[in-house]
């Protein structure tokens, strides 16, 4: 299989230019696995896999005394995805979704926005 930090750059690369021209002041990164502190944060419970997660501050809130922060992060976690997916073709795909997901956080979109959208 190709490498998983590859599988993730091809996920940015096959996103519309438009999004990726609009994307500012973020970084992507791939971890092993969420950290105790990222899960208890989130509320995560044993048993639950975290796929990715944003942190910073959304394009949608900036200008309201946010100037100077450190780039947002988005993080993709591999042996979550690994472990969900059974086969390369699921490891893609989820590495996609897990991407094009974290993304709508740094636009704004809130996780119960996303989670309706989802059910349409």
């Amino acid at each position: 299989m190709e490498n998983f930090k590859d599988l993730v750059a091809k996920a940015l690369d096959q996103l519309p230019s438009v999004v990726g021209e609009k994307m500012e002041n973020v970084s992507l990164c791939v971890e092993q696995r969420p950290t105790k502190e990222q899960l208890t944060h989130l509320g995560m419970r044993r048993g639950e896999f975290l796929l990715g997660l944003y942190e910073g501050v959304p394009q949608t809130e900036w200008g309201k005394g946010t100037g100077g922060n450190l780039p947002d992060k988005i993080t993709i976690f591999q042996k979550s995805i690994e472990h969900l997916a059974h086969s390369k073709e699921e490891v893609i795909e989820l590495i996609q979704d897990t991407v094009k997901h974290e993304i709508k956080h740094h636009f704004g979109f809130s996780e119960e926005e996303l989670s309706r959208k989802a059910g349409d």
